[in-house]
């Protein structure tokens, strides 16, 4: 299960560089990408997985994996959920050739950001 979790991890980080890095180099010229979309979509996927791999890790191992912290992973799942859907109302717009709004592009990666800086600062 650790092996799982490891590897949830790593597609949950690569989710999140998909994201704002996107974010990042069209910040210029704020749009939303499709890869973004996907990105928030990786994240939320394997985020609910951990969420689920998790409880049964501490319950094999409490002194490697210490209670969970549900505030936290609320929080960070409803942020998950509207860079999703941010994303792709940005993604439906750019395919429709509708300008994005420099606030929806900057929601995205932004809110994304915020979810990193939850995860790695709250303890």
């Amino acid at each position: 299960m650790t092996i799982l979790l490891n590897i949830l991890i790593f597609l949950h980080v690569v989710g999140a560089a998909m994201i704002v890095g996107y974010w990042i180099a069209t910040m210029r010229t704020p749009t939303v990408h499709p890869r973004q979309r996907d990105g928030a979509f990786l994240q939320l996927l394997t985020g609910i997985a951990m969420m689920g791999v998790l409880p049964v890790l501490h319950n094999q191992d409490p002194a490697q994996f210490g209670e969970l912290n549900y505030a936290k992973l609320g929080i960070k799942l409803v942020i998950a959920v509207v860079v999703a859907v941010l994303a792709v109302i940005g993604t439906r717009k750019v395919k429709n050739g509708q300008p994005v709004s420099t606030g929806l592009a900057h929601g995205v990666g932004g809110l994304a950001l915020v979810n990193v800086a939850i995860a790695t600062l709250w303890q």
